[in-house]
Order: structure tokens, then sequence, then C-alpha cells
């Protein structure tokens, strides 16, 4: 949720099922709800939230995928850019099944379950 909505909208554009959480009218739903609901729909989650990876890490789940932005504040542009990145270095079978951690100077995957 901490993440701009035109990030869901750039990447429809790019050709990916993507949707914001407050357009699954989910903007207050706790993160164990919106993860469950994400491994239902099978999607991945993006979200610059700590709590996501702390949450797959202690109930040891194999899903939903996360993409996790770290580091400080990121321009919508810096946002587009690093995620177009973390896209070309990641299959989606890869990303369905890991933590993607995007920093500003780096992208680093880790497995799931953690």
């Amino acid at each position: 949720m901490p993440l701009s909505p035109l990030l869901a909208a750039w990447l429809k554009a790019k050709g990916h099922d993507s949707v914001h959480a407050t357009h699954l009218a989910m903007d207050r739903a706790c993160d164990s709800e919106i993860l469950e609901r994400a491994r239902i729909d099978q999607r991945v989650v993006i979200t610059a939230d700590l709590d996501y990876p702390r949450l797959l890490a202690i109930t040891r789940a194999e899903g939903p995928g996360l993409i996790l932005f770290r580091g400080g504040n990121y321009s919508d542009q810096e946002t587009f850019e690093r995620m177009e990145r973390a896209l070309e270095t990641n299959t989606p079978e890869n990303l369905a099944t890991s933590i993607v951690v995007i920093e500003k100077q780096k992208i680093r995957r880790r497995t799931l379950p953690l």
C-alpha cells in the first residue's frame, strides 16, 4: 500500500495483470488479509512495508511472492526503473516463489519459504 497506484497503472500498461489494493477495496485490510488474497489470486505483492516479509518468514509461507522496495523514498520514475530491472532479471516463476528486495543500488532475491 505505501506505493503509488501509478505503479499498478504502469505495470498494467506494460502488459502485466496488475491491481492496486485500493481497487480491490483492501486499502484498509490487514497485511495478512492482503497476503492471503494475493495467494488465492496468484499475484505478487509489491510494497515498501517491512511487515510483509516478516509475516512470510514467521509463517514459513511458500507464497505469495513479494517485491519489497527498501532504502528510502523513490520517485515514480525511480520506482518504474527499478521495477523494470527486477522484472528483467527474474522470471514470473521466480517472482511467484520469492521475496525480491529492491534497493537503490542493488536487487536481490530469496526463495520462499525463508
